[in-house]
């Protein structure tokens, strides 16, 4: 057992275990060297010491594999014993860049596939692990967390599965509508904010921005994420806008209401730098409407941050758009699925998020408070004061 002395939580819920699903193995190593280098330093830092306790960690990670058969039919596959252990499975639905083989041809993975080896991972652990965790830093079938008319509720069946199947944790990061927790109301569920993240890479990539309310602003791309753009309102000292998406209900385009419009509700942002805060891109075009409509108001400067870039019309028209001038930079991170062709872009700055899913997975391990971390207000205000006094 490792005994910490940091104050926190005494004894681990069980012994750690972090399992990578396809396309999950480059943030898992990530985050498993810096489990591997603080468990350690607890040991040597324990009243018993290193040596008594015998014990040098190498690796948390359990290996695991889906393989397919022709068919395209899969199977879940634990590689070693995860009885009594608290694992932790980090799972990435949108990671279109793995492939399999069905049928003689190579097919991507699709959210459904992904989800769906998830659940298989899960019944090949059979009720032997002390707990299961669930990490899926873009909620799967988020998007569809309501009914409108005749419509599935898939978000709320897939939490209900999960549950089912014995989940007793499930970590999200700013989900697209934290409200889909009610599909399964007696257990634990957090939406994670990557604010503080956010502003960290702004401020190291632009340190001449200046944060206050006489130089930048923050603008909300539609209604539904207003709660998410005045905590980063909030707590910054800005004031905020927003545009209301008009939508053509009577025709669905690629399963959605095609937006015919977007008009701005705010403050003047002319001379501002302005951040344009989002959940998610999945086309673009939302985007760059936005970006075009805020610099003919006159902004100065444009800085998109969005949680998860799908790209998912390609990066073509995003490339004309900077180049044309319609925006500064786009932040996204790396919980979900980045490809080579999205890294090389001069306009994109990826925000790693792997230390920030240690300390998470730290903290449940010894079933400490997430509040800290769901909450950071202080670092963001700590953050902005050092990046002032740099400034001075």
């Amino acid at each position: 057992m490792i005994l910490r002395t940091d104050g926190a939580g005494f004894l681990p819920v069980g012994e750690l275990g972090i399992i990578a699903m396809n396309g999950c193995e480059k943030i898992l190593e990530s985050v498993d060297n810096y489990l591997v280098e603080w468990r350690n330093n607890a040991y040597a830092n324990s009243i018993l010491g290193a040596k008594a306790l015998n014990q040098v960690i190498s690796s948390f990670q359990v290996h695991v594999s889906c393989p397919r058969f022709g068919t395209g039919e899969g199977k879940g596959l634990i590689k070693e014993s995860v009885r009594g252990k608290d694992l932790f499975i980090i799972c990435d639905p949108f990671n279109y860049g793995v492939t399999y083989n069905m049928y003689g041809m190579t097919v991507p993975m699709s959210p459904d596939d992904h989800f769906q080896d998830l659940k298989r991972i899960i019944s090949a652990i059979g009720g032997k692990a002390k707990r299961v965790n669930v990490i899926m830093p873009m909620l799967y079938e988020g998007r569809q967390h309501r009914r409108s008319s005749r419509e599935s509720l898939d978000c709320a069946m897939a939490l209900q599965e999960l549950v089912s199947m014995g989940v007793e944790n499930i970590i999200t990061f700013d989900a697209h509508d934290s409200r889909v927790q009610n599909a399964v109301p007696l257990e634990s569920f957090e939406s994670v904010p990557t604010s503080y993240q956010m502003i960290k890479s702004l401020v190291k990539m632009f340190p001449d921005v200046k944060i206050d309310s006489k130089h930048a602003m923050i603008i909300s791309p539609d209604e539904g994420g207003m709660s998410r753009a005045l905590n980063y309102s909030s707590v910054l000292g800005l004031d905020v806008g927003m545009f209301y998406k008009r939508r053509d209900y009577s025709v669905i385009v690629n399963g959605r209401n095609p937006i015919v419009c977007h008009e701005f509700l705010g403050d003047n942002v002319e001379g501002k730098d302005v951040f344009v805060v989002d959940d998610m891109i999945s086309s673009g075009d939302s985007v760059i409407d936005i970006a075009a409509q805020l610099k003919k108001l006159k902004a100065k400067r444009i800085f998109i941050f969005s949680s998860f870039g799908l790209f998912c019309e390609g990066l073509e028209k995003m490339d004309k758009a900077y180049e044309d001038g319609l925006f500064d930079a786009i932040f996204t991170t790396n919980l979900i699925y980045v490809s080579p062709e999205l890294k090389s872009r001069d306009w994109h700055m990826t925000v790693d998020m792997s230390k920030y899913l240690a300390y998470i997975i730290d903290t449940l391990n010894y079933d400490n408070t997430l509040s800290p971390l769901l909450n950071p207000v202080q670092r963001i205000k700590k953050l902005i004061k050092k990046h002032e006094e740099s400034q001075a």
